[in-house]
């Protein structure tokens, strides 16, 4: 940006700051609800910067553990400093600024509209982040540009200084060639003002329709930094795997898993097995001392249960959970181990509907189940899910900790395991990754699974309705 255009921006908006709260209160609904989307998405605590913070409302009220402000407008500033002492406010163009510092959270707030070079910001910015932080680019609809200008002219919204309307096509086109992936997009304020009961229904039903949708107001899209993790030869990965009368199948799975990392830790689950399960782990141990395998003995009941004492236990980065009756091949692990790595996907779940599988290796029951729950979660969480349901998947323990931490927000709801995962995944905006697994008949032992019989389908059915109905209420309408 040329020194003359940032001139003429300060002054613009060092001459609106005082008006600032007026125009806030004038459109406290609008304002409201931008702050609910970014405490569901940022927990408190994060460590943020807002490039474009204006009086600092925002990054104010998202309660960081370190905040920095930063905004062109040294009026702006000043009553941002006012109000939030905690936070450490910057005067500065933003395509100017820099720091040594890397940050959770980065909010380009409603400024690329301003900026000379998006690019070159951009860019800039990959020195302020990790490989896990978050990038929030959030602007206002070019297809609403005659109402908002119609606004500013009757006093009923802020003047601003926009020089390129751009749609959210665009800025996730600025994130890729400046070396982001874009996680997910979101639209908000379909309709910007209060009327009860129908600003409701018009923002949480009509607004949230495929099409429709696109014609809300503000445009957010949400992209993390992609490249390969770093130091990814001092990494480590654990296999979790959960067992119960899988007597024949220990074996297989000791031998047929890859060495993934530094070291791969194997750690078996045994729920109060009927059979020689838990004599056969301790058999492996003893047989194959130069891989590290672990056994633990559930103290509850349930495969939900099973899955969170393994994943609490594991110790290594990367945590990749297996079902033990071998449908899915283990030498497959090695693929989530790659994902990992390579930081294509935080939170891999395998897929066993796309390769062809045999007739026989799921009932029909269950076939029908998992390509029915697939679709209404890929339409809730706007994700694509082919299979909720795999037992297949992998996760970091650091995104995992994260996300047992937030469990109150969903509840102790998940008998399963899946959903938690999946749920959290989204909330914490990670970027999901679907990988395909090879899927055959079990050849030891029985299924756990439902769709063995109508009743246990139309059992496992119920409860998988009221996960989509949790979805609905905590994804859509909340």
């Amino acid at each position: 940006m040329s020194a003359f255009v940032s001139d003429q921006l300060k002054s613009h908006y060092d001459r609106l700051a005082g008006k600032r709260k007026k125009y806030l209160n004038r459109n406290r609904y609008y304002h409201r609800s931008i702050l609910k989307f970014f405490r569901m998405v940022i927990p408190k605590g994060a460590s943020i910067l807002e490039l474009g913070c204006a009086t600092g409302d925002l990054i104010g009220k998202l309660e960081p553990s370190h905040g920095v402000g930063v905004d062109i407008s040294g009026d702006m500033i000043r009553l941002a400093t006012e109000k939030y002492p905690h936070i450490r406010f910057i005067c500065e163009d933003a395509e100017r600024f820099d720091t040594k510092e890397k940050f959770d959270y980065i909010i380009v707030s409603g400024i690329v509209g301003t900026i000379g070079n998006i690019q070159v910001l951009f860019e800039r910015m990959q020195n302020w982040v990790t490989t896990d932080s978050r990038v929030f680019v959030d602007f206002y609809n070019p297809l609403w540009y005659p109402l908002i200008r119609m606004g500013e002219k009757t006093g009923l919204k802020m003047p601003e200084k926009i020089r390129n309307w751009l749609s959210v096509d665009d800025i996730e086109n600025f994130l890729y060639i400046s070396g982001y992936q874009v996680i997910k997009r979101k639209y908000l304020m379909f309709f910007p003002k209060f009327i009860p009961v129908i600003t409701y229904i018009l923002n949480k039903f009509i607004g949230n329709l495929p099409v429709i949708r696109r014609f809300s107001l503000n445009s957010v899209v949400i992209a993390r930094l992609l490249k390969a993790k770093e130091n990814a030869g001092e990494r480590s990965c654990s296999v979790v795997i959960t067992c119960r009368d899988e007597e024949g199948n220990i074996e297989g799975l000791v031998t047929r898993m890859p060495k993934m990392g530094k070291n791969t830790e194997i750690i078996f689950v045994e729920g109060h097995s009927k059979d020689n399960t838990v004599e056969r782990i301790r058999e492996m141990i003893k047989k194959y001392p130069d891989k590290d395998i672990r056994l633990l003995k559930q103290k509850g009941i349930g495969q939900g249960d099973a899955f969170r004492y393994g994943y609490d236990e594991a110790r290594g980065d990367f945590v990749i959970w297996l079902e033990a009756d071998l449908t899915t091949p283990p030498e497959e692990a090695i693929h989530f181990w790659e994902a990992y790595i390579n930081n294509t996907g935080e939170y891999v779940n395998g897929s066993r509907f796309i390769y062809k599988m045999e007739r026989s290796a799921m009932p029909l029951f269950n076939f029908l189940g998992n390509r029915f729950f697939g679709i209404l979660f890929t339409i809730l969480l706007k994700q694509r899910f082919t299979d909720t349901l795999c037992g297949f998947k992998g996760i970091s323990k650091k995104n995992y900790i994260k996300i047992r931490e937030q469990i109150d927000y969903f509840g102790d709801f998940d008998p399963f395991g899946d959903f938690e995962l999946i749920f959290g995944s989204i909330r914490n905006n990670l970027k999901v990754a679907e990988l395909p697994v090879h899927y055959q008949p079990r050849q030891y032992g029985e299924s756990k699974a439902y769709g063995q019989s109508f009743f246990s389908f139309m059992k496992h059915a119920w409860l998988l309705f009221r996960m989509s109905f949790i979805a609905f209420r905590k994804f859509i309408i909340s």
